[in-house]
C-alpha cells in the first residue's frame, strides 16, 4: 500500500497530543490541513483511527494498533536526523535510561568523566525502572540502558554487556536489634514486615520468585520506587528492607545487614543497546568506558 509518509507524520502528532490544534502547531500547518490528512489516511486504510467529539479526541482500537507501530518508526527517523546533525556539531547527543538508584550509586562517575571529556555533548538521562528502561530501548527512545539483570523484558535485539556483579541484602535498624548476629531462614523472615521495591521492578520479581522457590508466599508490608527511601524506613524501624549492597556503605548509620541461611543469588548490572541500530559517536564513546566483568576478572588473574 503506497501511503505518503506525511500522512503518517500527521497521524503521529495527533495521536501523541490527542489534539488537532496542538498537532497543527507542532507541524506548522493549519488545523484544517491536519483534519484533511487524517481523513485521507483513514480512507486509504479503510479504518476509523480517531473518535472525535467536541470535548476530546481519542484513538480507536485500530488507531492504537497503528500508533504502536508508527511511534517506534518516528523515533528511529528522529534518531537518524539527530545523528546526521551531530556530524556538524562538536558534541553530539546521548540518551541513557537507568533507575534512580543505578544513576546515583553507579553511573555518576561515568557521566562526570564523559562530560569532562565532551563538555559540549548533550546528555539526557531518563529515570525509569529496569522494566521500563527495557521498553524505552525497544522503542528507540534511548541509546543505552543500564539495568538489573536477569531482566526478562530485554528483547532479542538487545546486546548486553555485563559490567558489575552485586548482592542483594536484607537490612534492618535498631528496632530489630534482636535479629543481629542470627542466621534467619526465609520462613522466619516473612514473619516480619518486609519493605521492597514495587511490582514494576525486576527486584520485586526476583524476590518473589526466590521465595516461591522455597514454597513461600511473600506479602510485603511496603512497596516503594526508591531504595534510598527503603533504607530510611528500615532505619526508623518500619521493617526489614531488601536493597542492593552497593546502596549500603559504612556511612549508612543505624543499619545492619541480616544473615540468611538460604543463599541469595548474585545479580548483575548490565549495559544494553539495540544491536540493530547504529550508535552515535557519543554513545560509542560512553560504551567504551565499560568492559565486560568477565574480561576484567581474566585480566586481574
Amino acid at each position: 500500500m503506497d501511503i505518503n509518509y506525511e500522512l503518517y507524520k500527521v497521524f503521529y502528532h495527533v495521536a501523541s497530543t490527542l489534539n488537532f490544534s496542538e498537532a497543527s502547531k507542532q507541524l506548522f500547518i493549519s488545523q484544517s490541513a491536519v483534519s484533511q490528512s487524517i481523513k485521507t489516511l483513514e480512507r486509504k486504510l479503510d479504518q476509523v483511527l480517531f473518535i472525535r467529539s467536541t470535548k476530546k479526541v481519542q484513538l480507536t482500537p485500530e488507531g492504537e494498533i497503528l500508533m504502536r507501530h508508527i511511534e517506534p518508526a518516528m523515533n528511529l527517523i528522529q534518531k537518524g536526523e539527530a545523528q546526521l546533525l551531530e556530524a556538524a556539531t562538536t558534541g553530539g547527543q546521548i540518551r541513557i535510561g537507568a533507575s534512580d538508584t543505578i544513576c546515583r550509586y553507579f553511573l555518576i562517575p561515568y557521566l562526570k568523566r564523559f562530560h569532562k571529556t565532551f563538555p559540549n555533548a548533550h546528555i539526557k538521562v531518563i529515570n525509569q525502572t529496569s522494566v521500563k528502561c527495557a521498553e524505552l530501548l525497544k522503542n528507540g527512545l534511548v541509546d543505552l540502558i543500564v539495568v538489573n539483570y536477569p531482566n526478562n523484558y530485554l528483547g532479542n535485539t538487545a546486546s548486553v554487556v555485563k559490567i558489575k556483579r552485586f548482592q542483594d541484602r536484607f537490612i534492618a535498624g535498631d528496632a530489630f536489634d534482636e535479629l543481629r548476629g542470627r542466621k534467619l531462614t526465609f520462613r522466619q523472615l516473612i514473619r516480619y514486615p518486609i519493605l521492597m521495591l514495587d511490582k514494576n521492578s525486576t527486584t520485586n520479581e526476583f524476590l518473589h520468585q526466590l521465595f516461591q522457590q522455597h514454597q513461600l508466599d511473600l506479602v510485603p508490608e511496603i512497596e516503594l520506587t526508591s531504595n534510598d527511601l527503603l533504607i530510611d524506613l528500615a532505619r526508623i524501624g518500619l521493617g526489614i528492607a531488601f536493597v542492593p549492597d552497593y546502596c549500603i556503605s559504612d556511612k549508612t548509620e543505624s543499619i545492619y545487614i541480616l544473615d540468611t541461611k538460604e543463599e541469595l543469588p548474585q545479580r548483575e548490572l548490565v549495559l544494553a543497546y539495540n544491536e540493530h541500530l547504529p550508535l552515535s559517536r557519543a554513545a560509542q564513546e560512553f560504551l567504551s568506558y565499560f568492559k565486560p566483568e568477565e574480561q576484567e576478572e581474566q585480566k586481574a588473574d
